[in-house]
Formats: C-alpha cells, sequence, structure tokens
C-alpha cells in the first residue's frame, strides 16, 4: 500500500467507519479489516493519528486500529506480520514526538507504545527508553507530561514479562534509569508543596499529576518512600480544603504511595525491615492519636490499619521457637515490634479502635434506619477487610488482640467494667464478641448471660433496637465458645421473643430487619451438628414455634441474600431434629415450588432451595416420596448439562439426587427416568464423579434389574472410557460399581459389565502393581467366581484364547497371583470373599487346582484369623461376619434413623454369601468333598503339601464340627 496515494482512501474509511449510520459504517469496518494484512497500513493510520488538524474522533480510531494491529501483526511468527522495515519507520515515528493534545488519545498511544516495547525493547528499539528520559527533561508542559505518560506504561509493561532473560533486562534498566526516577519525582514533588502554600490551585494540579506519574514510572522507590507521606499529609492536607478539586487527586495519590508500601511489605518483607518502624510510626499516628483529626480520610486510615496489620501478622517477621534458630533479619524485625509495641502504645490502640473506630456513624445509623439488609451485609464485612474501613477495622483489632493479648485483655475487661454510658455497650460488646476465643479464660459468658444480657435482650424500648441487636449478635459470637447447654433453653425463650416481637416482625422494610437478621444467626450458632453441647431433647418445646415463625419470616422478605439465610437456617433446624420435623413441613413443602418458580433468576437461591430439600428429603425419609412432583423435575434441571443453570447448581442438585435414592421405598418411572442425565455427567468427568458412583449404586440397590436392563449398556460405555484416562482412585471408584452390580445381580450384572471383565483378569494377571487396584480386582473376579460360575467359565475361556494358554494353565496363574497378592487386600469382607470364591473350586479332580491346594489352604486360614472370634465360655470359634435375620436398630435421641438404601443394603446382606455363608462350615465341608473324591490316601498327600502349622491352625479352627 503506497503511503501517499492510500492516505486518502484509509482517512475516508476511518470517517465512515465513524458513521451513526450502519449502511455507511459496515462496509466501511469490512474495508479496513481487509486493509489490516497490507504493508504500508499502519504507516498510514501513523500519519493520521499523528495529524492534529483532523477529526477527533477518526483519530482514536485509527490508533485503535494500530494498536489492535500490534497485538495480531508485530511477532514476526504471526501470520501477515509486518516487514522488519516497515516496523523500524514506525517504531521511529511512534516518537518523533510528544504532544498529543487529547488526553485520551495521548493515552490510546502511550499504550500503543509500551505494547511494542513489550516486543522489542530493548533489544530491536535500544532507542526508546533514552528518547523517553530526554523528554521529560523539557520545559514544555504538555510534552513532559506525555512523556511521563507514556514512560509510565513502557516500565509497567515491561516489569510484568516473566522470563528469566526478560526479568533480567529489565533489572538492568530499572537499575539505570532509578537515580533519575528518584530526581524527577523529587522535582515534581517540591514543586506540587510550594504551589499549594502558594495556593496556586491549577499548577498544583498539574504538578500532582506529574508527581503521581513520576511514582508510577518508579521501580524501585525504597528511598521515595521513606519522606512523602509525612509531608504530604501534613503539609498538604491541612491546606487542601475538602471541597477543593485537588484534594481529590491528592487523596488518589496518597492512596497510591500507601498501597506501594503494603505491596513492598507483602512481596519483599526482608528489604521491608529498615521501614518497619517508621512506617509504624507514621501509621499509628495518624490513625490512632489526635494528630490525624482533621487531615485522615477513609481510604487513608484503610490502607494505614492495613499495613498495621500486614507488620503485626508478618510470618516473616516472627522468631523461631528455638530463638537461635532464627534469621538475624528476622530477629532485628522482630525487635523493632517490640521496641514499638510497648504497654502505653498497645493500650492506646486497643481503646481507640474499640471507642472511637467500633461506634456507629451516623451514616451507618441512617443505613440502619433506611435499609437495614444493606447494613447487616455491609457489616459481616467477607472479603472487603482490605478496602473497607468497618471490616478492616475488625480484622485489625483480631490481629493485634491475638499477637498481644496479654496486654489488651485487662484493657478490654476494664472497659466492659467500666462503660461510661449505655451508647458505648455496643463497640465494647462487638469487641468482646470478635475476642471471644482469646477471652474464654477471662470472662464467665454464662454468669453474664443470665446476670446482665438476658436482661438487655428484654428492654423493648425503640431507643434499645440497636443494644438489643448487639446482645443477640455477642451471645452468636459466644455460644460455640463458652456456654453452657443448661442455659441453651433460656437462650431459645428469647430467640422466640425477639422472632414474636410484632414491631420488628410487622414492620419489615425492604428486607428483614437487622435484629431478626441476627437473631437467626445467633439461633443458626447454636444448631451446628458437630455442637456436642447440643441437646435435641431441649429444642424440641420450641421447634413448632420457632419453624413455624422462620417460615412466615421467609415468605416475608424478599431480597434473594435474605431469603438464602432463613433457608440455611431452616436446613439446620432440619438437620438437628431429623424425623420430628415431619409435624412442621407441610407448609414449607407447599412453598418450596413456588419459591423455585420465582427464584428462576437467582441460581444462588436456587442452591440454598435445594440445600434444604436435601435436609427436607433426610428429615422426611420414605415420605420424602410424596415431593417426587417437585423434587424430581428440580433434581432433573439441576444435574443436566446441557441447561446453562447447572454450572451453579449441579454440586448441590447432585447431592439431592443422591439423598433422594436414598430414602426412596421404591423405584418409580419418572425416577428411572431422570438417570438419562447420568452418560452427559460421566463425560464431565468432573470432582462430581465420586457423587456420581453413588448415584449408580443407589439405582442398584434400588432396582438392579429395572436399572441394569434400561442403563447398564450405555454405563459400560461410558465406564470404557472413563477407563482410557483416570486415576487409580478413579479406576477404584468405577470397579466398586461393577463389583456391587454383581453382587446384588449375579447373572445380570456380570453378563452387563462383561465388556469391562477381561481388563479386570488381564489386570490379575500382569500383576497390578497398585495394592488397592489390585484388591478390587480380586473383589470383582471373586463376586463372578463365587456367585456365577458358569459366566467365570465362559470369560477363562474367552481370556485363554486371548493369553494364547490352555484354560487350566492360565487358571493356576489366577489362583497363584491371588496368592501372592492377597495382603494387598485389607478389608476383611473381601478376604473372606476371596477364601469362598477360591473354595468354590472344591472339590476338584483337577491337576492344575490341586497343585495350587496348598495355596488356596493358606487364603482359607488367613481368612479365618479375620473373621472367627473366639466365644469364651465355650471355647469354639463363630464366624462374625453372618447376619441371620434383619433388625432394626435401637436408636437414641441422637442418632439418624436408618435410610430406606440402608435397609435395602442390610436385606441384601442376609443373601450375600459373605454374610449368610459361616466360612468355619463352608471349609470343612469343602475339604470333606475333596476326601470324599479322591479318597483318605490321595486326600492325606494333598494335605501334606500344606505347611503343619497352616494345617494345625486350620485344625484349630475346625475342631468340633
Amino acid at each position: 500500500m503506497d503511503i501517499n496515494s492510500a492516505s486518502s482512501v484509509v482517512l475516508q474509511a476511518l470517517t465512515q467507519a465513524t458513521s451513526q449510520d450502519t449502511a455507511v459504517l459496515k462496509p466501511a469496518e469490512e474495508q479496513l479489516k481487509q486493509w489490516e494484512t497490507q504493508p504500508g497500513f499502519y504507516s498510514v493510520l501513523l500519519n493520521i493519528f499523528n495529524n492534529h488538524m483532523l477529526d477527533v474522533n477518526v483519530r482514536w480510531l485509527a490508533v485503535l486500529y494500530f494498536k489492535n494491529g500490534i497485538d495480531r501483526y508485530w511477532r514476526r511468527v504471526a501470520p501477515h506480520a509486518l516487514s522488519e522495515e516497515e516496523k523500524m519507520s514506525l517504531r521511529a515515528g511512534l516518537i518523533t514526538n510528544f504532544n498529543e493534545p487529547v488526553n485520551q488519545i495521548a493515552t490510546q498511544i502511550a499504550v500503543l507504545i509500551a505494547k511494542v516495547a513489550r516486543l522489542d525493547c530493548p533489544r530491536q528499539w535500544p532507542e526508546l527508553i533514552p528518547i523517553l528520559l530526554e523528554s521529560v527533561k523539557v520545559q514544555d508542559g504538555l510534552q513532559q507530561h506525555r512523556a511521563l505518560l507514556t514512560f509510565y506504561h513502557v516500565t509497567k509493561t515491561l516489569a510484568s514479562k516473566r522470563l528469566a532473560a526478560d526479568r533480567k533486562l529489565f533489572q538492568d534498566l530499572a537499575a539505570g534509569i532509578y537515580s533519575f526516577a528518584c530526581s524527577l519525582w523529587n522535582h515534581h514533588t517540591d514543586t506540587f508543596l510550594q504551589q499549594v502554600c502558594a495556593g496556586d490551585e491549577a499548577a498544583a494540579i498539574n504538578s500532582l499529576e506529574r508527581t503521581l506519574l513520576s511514582l508510577k514510572g518508579s521501580v524501585c522507590i525504597t528511598d521515595i518512600l521513606k519522606g512523602f507521606l509525612m509531608a504530604c499529609v501534613s503539609s498538604s492536607g491541612r491546606q487542601v480544603g475538602s471541597q477543593n478539586p485537588c484534594r481529590e487527586k491528592l487523596e488518589k495519590t496518597i492512596i497510591l504511595y500507601t498501597k506501594v508500601l503494603l505491596d513492598f511489605l507483602e512481596y519483599h518483607p526482608y528489604p521491608f525491615i529498615p521501614l518497619i518502624r517508621c512506617s509504624l510510626e507514621f501509621a499509628v499516628s495518624y490513625v490512632f492519636t489526635e494528630v490525624g483529626e482533621g487531615v485522615v480520610f477513609e481510604r487513608f486510615i484503610v490502607q494505614c490499619m492495613n499495613l498495621v496489620k500486614m507488620i503485626v501478622k508478618n510470618d516473616a517477621y516472627k522468631p523461631a521457637k528455638n530463638i537461635e534458630d532464627s534469621k538475624p533479619e528476622i530477629l532485628e524485625a522482630h525487635r523493632i515490634k517490640t521496641e514499638f509495641f510497648t504497654h502505653p502504645t498497645l493500650t492506646e490502640i486497643g481503646r481507640r479502635l474499640v471507642s472511637h473506630y467500633f461506634l456507629l456513624t451516623e451514616e451507618e445509623l441512617a443505613m440502619w434506619e433506611e435499609d437495614p439488609e444493606s447494613f447487616a451485609v455491609e457489616e459481616t464485612g467477607g472479603d472487603s477487610w482490605k478496602y473497607s474501613l468497618r471490616p478492616c477495622t475488625e480484622v485489625l483489632f483480631l490481629d493485634i488482640f491475638h499477637n498481644y493479648s496479654q496486654t489488651l485483655t485487662p484493657v478490654l475487661l476494664d472497659m466492659v467494667q467500666n462503660l461510661p454510658c449505655v451508647s458505648s455497650l455496643i463497640p465494647v460488646y462487638n469487641a468482646v464478641g470478635l475476642a471471644a476465643y482469646e477471652l474464654f479464660d477471662n470472662v464467665d459468658f454464662d454468669s453474664w448471660f443470665k446476670n446482665q444480657l438476658l436482661a438487655e435482650l428484654q428492654v423493648s424500648h425503640h431507643s434499645y433496637k440497636l443494644i438489643r441487636r448487639r446482645v443477640i449478635w455477642l451471645i452468636g459470637q459466644w455460644i460455640s465458645v463458652k456456654f453452657k447447654s443448661d442455659l441453651r433453653p433460656l437462650l431459645y425463650e428469647a430467640i422466640l421473643s425477639l422472632m414474636q416481637d410484632p414491631d420488628l416482625v410487622n414492620n419489615l422494610p425492604s428486607s428483614t430487619n437487622v435484629l431478626l437478621a441476627f437473631t437467626i444467626t445467633c439461633l443458626n450458632m447454636s444448631l451446628p451438628v458437630d455442637d456436642f453441647e447440643f441437646r435435641t431433647e431441649q429444642f424440641l418445646p420450641y421447634l413448632e414455634s420457632i419453624f413455624s415463625l422462620l417460615f412466615q419470616l421467609l415468605q416475608q422478605v424478599t431480597e434473594c441474600d435474605t431469603k438464602m439465610q432463613v433457608l440455611h437456617v431452616i436446613s439446620c433446624v432440619i438437620e438437628r431434629v431429623n424425623i420430628q420435623i415431619r409435624p412442621y413441613v407441610g407448609c414449607l413443602v407447599q412453598y418450596l415450588p413456588l419459591l423455585w418458580k420465582q427464584s428462576e433468576e437467582h441460581n444462588m437461591l436456587r442452591c440454598a432451595i435445594l440445600t434444604t430439600l436435601v435436609h427436607l428429603v433426610q428429615g422426611l425419609g420414605a415420605e420424602s416420596k410424596n415431593l417426587y412432583p417437585f423434587l424430581l423435575p428440580v433434581i432433573q434441571l439441576s444435574t443436566d448439562v446441557s441447561q446453562p443453570p447447572h454450572v451453579y447448581l449441579l454440586e448441590d442438585g447432585l447431592e439431592l439426587w443422591l439423598v433422594t435414592l436414598e430414602n426412596c421405598p421404591s423405584i418409580t418411572p419418572e425416577l428411572l427416568r431422570v438417570f438419562q442425565n447420568m452418560s452427559a455427567l460421566l463425560e464431565l468427568s468432573s470432582e462430581n464423579l465420586r457423587t456420581c458412583f453413588q448415584i449408580i449404586n443407589g439405582y442398584t440397590y434400588l432396582s438392579a434389574t429395572e436399572f441394569l436392563q434400561n442403563y447398564a449398556e450405555g454405563l459400560c460405555r461410558s465406564f470404557c472410557e472413563l477407563l482410557k484416562d483416570i486415576t487409580n482412585e478413579g479406576q477404584v471408584q468405577v470397579l466398586k460399581v461393577v463389583e456391587i452390580a454383581i453382587k446384588v445381580s449375579p447373572l445380570l450384572g456380570a453378563h452387563m459389565f462383561q465388556p469391562l471383565l477381561p481388563n479386570v483378569f488381564r489386570g490379575i494377571i500382569d500383576g497390578e502393581r497398585y495394592p488397592v487396584v489390585m484388591s478390587t480386582y480380586l473383589g470383582v473376579i471373586g463376586r463372578v467366581l463365587l456367585q456365577n460360575s458358569s459366566f467365570f467359565s465362559s470369560l477363562l475361556t474367552q481370556m485363554a484364547g486371548e493369553f494364547n494358554q490352555e484354560m487350566d494353565q492360565l487358571l493356576g496363574s489366577l489362583i497363584e497371583m491371588w496368592v501372592e497378592r492377597m495382603d494387598n487386600i485389607t478389608q476383611p469382607e473381601r478376604r473372606k470373599l476371596s477364601a469362598l470364591a477360591l473354595l468354590s473350586l472344591l472339590p476338584s479332580d483337577n491337576s492344575v487346582i490341586q497343585d495350587k491346594f496348598c495355596g488356596i489352604i493358606n487364603i482359607c486360614v488367613e481368612a479365618l484369623h479375620d473373621v472367627m472370634t473366639e466365644d469364651p465360655e465355650t471355647g469354639t470359634f463363630k464366624d462374625c461376619m453372618l447376619m441371620t435375620h434383619f433388625e432394626e436398630p435401637k436408636l437414641t435421641d441422637d442418632e439418624e434413623p436408618p435410610t430406606e438404601q440402608d435397609k435395602r443394603k442390610k436385606l441384601l446382606a442376609l443373601e450375600d454369601p459373605v454374610h449368610s455363608v459361616s466360612l468355619q462350615r463352608y471349609v470343612y465341608e469343602k475339604l470333606k468333598a475333596q476326601q470324599l473324591l479322591m479318597g483318605d490316601q490321595g486326600f492325606q498327600a494333598l494335605m501334606e503339601t500344606v505347611d503343619t502349622e497352616i494345617v494345625r491352625q486350620l485344625q484349630e479352627f475346625l475342631q468340633g464340627l
């Protein structure tokens, strides 16, 4: 593309591409796209955006096309790459002047130059940095600013390169420009401070912007940081009014400096050690003394608190338990911290955190009245501690209290005992709640609860609502730390009273009242499953009332976050009381389908509904079948990977599917049909595979014949694909499914999963080296041999052909490997299975089996040791794995009743040879049959092949039969 002749047509196309008329716009864009790969096109674009006489929109578009072209065509290996000659010309043209008048275009040009620098600097573009450094020295304000802007983007981009060679080049570059960057920053900072003092607002803003760019372009700024913050905050902060336009830019500059300090501390803790003292002095002075009053602003306070927190908590500054094992620099850091955090300093910090920063501000009080839910969400903080003042304050308090609890505990206890006024309750209670674990040995919370807190909860005056909220929150914090179980009924009554407060319940704002929010949070804290002090019988008298109020609250609130919170507590209640929830869930069962429909656009709320349904199904047990018209479509949608919501719902949906199967009394066509989703789930091969296998087993236990006839063929194909690329653990999980199918339905299971069995057989013969996999292989083949001998014979015939061996020879190899790898089997059930399976080969006149007789007896005796227990009264042995009848277990109040699947497993065990056949009797009968087959003399010769000690142990086990 000839530059002179092409400039006009490219300019025309760019002009048309800025049109609002799509009929004009689209053809122009298409034409520009075709020119992207033409030689000379980017030279034309450079001339256009450098021409300040042209329309701004056209120049802007030219810059964007140029910038996009760098990503696509600048690399030498790229298709349609720019020639080296054109790139050389473009590089020279990009840095001929820095006088772009339009800020937005100047920024894009700076980014564009940085993109080229990332690829070419310094090897192909050695002159870039020197020219930039010269350009920032000029007196012209515009040119200096544009050069600084470019310098910043170039250094930022080069610093992001990660290859070792690139890092070395950048370090060399940084070393070369460090002194210049420092002097440039010093110059603009001094100028800024002088202009602020002189009241020259416009000039001060310009100088401040140059100061900012100088810092951003700097690379190593340890020396820069030592003095600026003090000067900037104290000198300029007092002289720039809150409404002054300069203040906003000044605050951004201060935040940048503190961010640099924080980054430096985070990534280079040891080089930061010389700055620990001055950083702490600076931060504590402005945030925890009167020095900062009227000067500091919220984001700056947050940054200073983060700085103190990171120094206090930094593991790099903590000496080893044995002080002699610590590095000198660690000891130096620890010494500096110890000298700084004196008793008076810690006392002042602790008191000011509680009395000043824990106080509710006017804005927070207004939010409490106007939007209580936002207030509650804001207060919880989450990951916002780095950016928001209240959560940041609480995190700092916790870290300082944890590290200096001996000093701060008496300070906090004194504040509790000497409250100057009622309004001081809120911040002090907040502190005591946060530090609950640290105060465990110093606060008699039970007595405090009975003698004071309970009474404060009962004060109904409107002005006391803030305190009631903080009290119930405080109890929620302490309940899992130190709270006698005998006091829980009093707490339940208090919670019930708060939830019934008509002033709160009948005047709900846009969402649940904050007091109610913290009340149900406290209720939730009193119900955790792992809380050993929870007693169901204590809670049952309040169950109906509390559950009813929670359900009313769920209906009344409108915000998704609040509904999720209420649903979570409802789930906890159901989980805690289990089947005793059944009389009270009718209303919830009727409401959940409506809530599910209303939450179509709110997947996280739907996740909460799924969790509630999980606990509801567990609580209802077999009665959950009545929920299937709603439940099964929910499972279908949640586990259908072709539906977009599955991204959010899949994990909870699979759990719901599993508990539905476990509690299902009998199979239904609809429940069987849901399994159509499984094939795609197995293809995902995700972290949910284990749950998928449990679901498959659930169907097998529920209705093996129907399930296997409908789905085993497809399952077998999926398993074959999975086994090609799966971990050993995953392989074990797949084969366990096959083993269970054969156990539940020996004929159908072995037949349906026949394509998988040759690989299992092959693995045994080849001596699979992973013990758990080998154990599973032997379990599968053991089931086939013991429960479907005719299928085993056909499998042996098939494998003999594959190995090109006689059947007897291959059988001998199988037995030999079985005996050799018996120690791989650790489960007693599977060890007994192996003994039963190998014994099932007897009696036999097959010479190969007789040749392996010794090994078979060895396995039997090992298994007898595993399963036989001695009756101390009679001195006889019995098989401890035998189950003779099904018995409903007697449960305590805290135990969960068996699921329908538990019952199915027990009934199946009654038919399983492992649990229905006495190994002792089976060994005796098989040996007797072998003796009859061979005659006494032949059998005696066979027994002589067995070690005499093994024979002695065998006779001891068989004594009395």
